[in-house]
């Protein structure tokens, strides 16, 4: 990442701006949860972690991100914290490369999709497949792309909206000895709403759908229960994991 394009703002009096909740299940089909999610308001910091389905200890790979983030000090410095988030998520990787090897066993990881909220901006980072969405109370922007490659070459599946069949994921921590995390820098805008899910969600939930839900729900506890409740009351052929979160405060 290169730090020197973020700003440096005053963070400690962002910290109580933002509104949060987050609910996991593990879907009709499958046997356990292989997500896990993170919800810190005095850290400004969420995220959503996927174990690989189908391989060995998917649940202990999500636990193991969740874990490493959730015991993390935040600095003053918006740049020392970001780093200090990449060098946990390396940590893990190493940790899961290892156990695998330990095991011997192809695979052990997770995907991760995680939010730093700041007075000024947020900045939302990701490997893997979870996505985050931004909701400015009109319109929904899917902020991360999917690091997937599709089988079919017509079809772009990191697109917004995009099926999720026909892909194979390139990128989760734990599934190559070195770990690369993309970034994207999020404006501030009064109201926003942020939406962090496991494929749980977009798997059963079209964008449009998504944003329908956030326009008519903005206290983040009704609307991460109503998204939810919509991926299960369909088909829940995955686990099924939702951080929302929303910056409270009016632009000065």
């Amino acid at each position: 990442m290169n730090a020197g394009v973020l700003p440096m703002p005053d963070l400690h009096a962002g910290f109580g701006r933002f509104a949060s909740d987050g609910l996991s299940d593990r879907g009709k089909l499958r046997d356990r949860n292989e997500d896990a999610i993170l919800v810190r308001e005095d850290l400004g910091l969420w995220a959503v972690a996927d174990g690989l389905g189908g391989h060995s200890a998917g649940d202990y790979a999500s636990r193991a991100v969740i874990e490493r983030l959730d015991a993390l000090q935040r600095p003053h410095d918006l740049v020392e914290f970001i780093e200090a988030i990449e060098d946990a998520l390396r940590a893990v990787n190493q940790e899961l490369r290892e156990l695998a090897q330990t095991r011997q066993v192809d695979i052990i990881a997770s995907t991760v999709v995680l939010l730093v909220g700041a007075e000024d901006l947020a900045v939302c980072g990701w490997v893997g497949d979870s996505r985050a969405y931004g909701f400015d109370g009109a319109r929904l922007a899917q902020l991360t792309r999917d690091h997937v490659a599709s089988y079919d070459e017509d079809e772009d599946p990191s697109a917004p909206g995009a099926p999720m069949a026909g892909g194979a994921l390139t990128r989760a921590i734990g599934a190559d000895d070195e770990l690369f995390v993309d970034w994207a820098v999020i404006a501030r805008r009064p109201g926003q709403t942020f939406v962090l899910c496991s494929d749980g969600i977009n798997k059963e939930m079209s964008d449009e759908e998504i944003a329908a839900e956030c326009r008519r729900h903005g206290e983040p506890g009704a609307l991460a229960r109503r998204l939810l409740d919509t991926a299960l009351a369909r088909a829940g052929r995955d686990n099924i994991s939702v951080v929302t979160v929303r910056r409270g405060g009016a632009e000065p």
